[in-house]
């Protein structure tokens, strides 16, 4: 049996190699390292993918949520909501902008943003919402939307873990996620569901002024060389990373079924079991499983960290501490408790490996260790 990874990069690496290289080898003959061919290719290539009328290539994934937010000239003060049960980058973005933060519950079930919270957390200053798509499936986006156009917000997509679920609408239209919203940002990192080989990310709109307006952004704030209409970044997709996302994109729906295939492995697996909950597939939206993530109950969560770790199975907890419990984060507004879900959430997941590469072999030694563990 090969060794069990959390992401298996390089096994994934090997099974494409000779198009990955020649992707690779064709941009150092051009000598095309910024902006070049292949980063235009990219860009049409996800916009037919995703059914977007733009995409922004942009250098990660927090790069894309701040530059949608420069984009909507939110201003210092402007209230956004987001989840307190995702990663860092999330509210990160909102700081770093000035803008406030407001940090609400998740549903205990697909552990996304909680529509009854956000509505109690609205207020007059409230500018926007950003919903995640955690672990890889969309927040509920038809009810977020309604609220929205009640409330007359912006909506910014975080799809950096969904990229490639599809978003069931109960009208029957189906709409790949990151492409509900005003802006959809997502990140290319190594060990995304379609990531490069380094740092990348990319910005989805419909609308033409923001697309626009964001292009500029992403380039020091730049249409025509050396005029410079508003301020930027400097934040590129380089041509390299997106040659390789090229040859990927084109084995994404591929790697999706893959992963999909090892999830009901696992639920398989767990099912019924009293101790273990496995991950719920809404009505409303596909699962992509960038993480395949249970909640634990009555278990040990270190010594089966511990136990696991002994058999050369890797476990990782997304995630052990909500933002609002963050040093950087924390705010007079929230006590502990206030979150009850996330709270509970964060003291009992645990991620198991989950990639395009895992073998049934593998995945019976890591459900079978599991299971001994907690059945003993």
């Amino acid at each position: 049996m090969k060794k069990i990874q959390m992401v298996d990069l390089k096994s994934q690496y090997q099974n494409i190699k000779e198009e990955v290289d020649k992707a690779i080898e064709d941009v150092i003959n051009s000598t095309a390292f910024i902006n070049g061919p292949a980063v235009k290719e990219f860009q049409e290539n996800l916009e037919k993918y995703l059914g977007a009328k733009h995409v922004i290539p942009c250098a990660n994934g927090t790069d894309a949520l701040q530059i949608a937010m420069m984009a909507l000239d939110l201003q210092p003060g402007d209230e956004v909501i987001t989840t307190t049960f995702t990663f860092i980058a999330t509210a990160e973005v909102i700081a770093l902008l000035r803008l406030a933060p407001v940090l609400v519950d998740v549903e205990p079930d697909t552990f996304n943003i909680s529509i009854e919270a956000i509505e109690k957390a609205i207020t007059p200053k409230t500018k926007a919402i950003v919903p995640v798509h955690l672990f890889g499936q969309c927040a509920n986006m038809e009810a977020i939307m309604a609220l929205a156009k009640k409330h007359n917000l912006f909506v910014i997509e975080d799809n950096c873990q969904g990229i490639g679920a599809d978003y069931l609408f109960s009208d029957g239209r189906k709409v790949k996620s990151g492409t509900i919203g005003e802006i959809g940002c997502t990140s290319f990192f190594p060990s995304k569901n379609l990531g490069c080989y380094g740092d990348g990310g990319a910005i989805f709109t419909n609308d033409d002024d923001l697309a626009y307006k964001m292009r500029g952004i992403v380039n020091h704030g730049m249409f025509v060389r050396y005029h410079h209409e508003m301020v930027g970044v400097n934040s590129r997709l380089d041509s390299i990373q997106a040659a390789i996302l090229n040859v990927k994109l084109k084995k994404l729906d591929e790697y999706i079924l893959a992963r999909q295939k090892a999830a009901n492995y696992y639920n398989t697996a767990f099912a019924n079991h009293p101790k273990i909950k496995t991950p719920i597939t809404s009505s409303y939206s596909t699962h992509v499983f960038h993480q395949y993530t249970l909640v634990l109950s009555g278990v040990d969560r270190p010594k089966l960290q511990e136990f696991m770790t002994g058999k050369d199975i890797p476990v990782m907890i997304y995630y052990p501490i909500p933002l609002h419990q963050q040093k950087a984060y924390i705010s007079e507004r929230y006590k502990d408790g206030d979150f009850p879900v996330a709270e509970h959430l964060s003291a009992h997941v645990i991620s198991l490996p989950m990639h395009t590469e895992l073998e049934d072999e593998q995945l019976a030694y890591i459900s079978n260790s599991l299971l001994e563990f907690i059945n003993r």
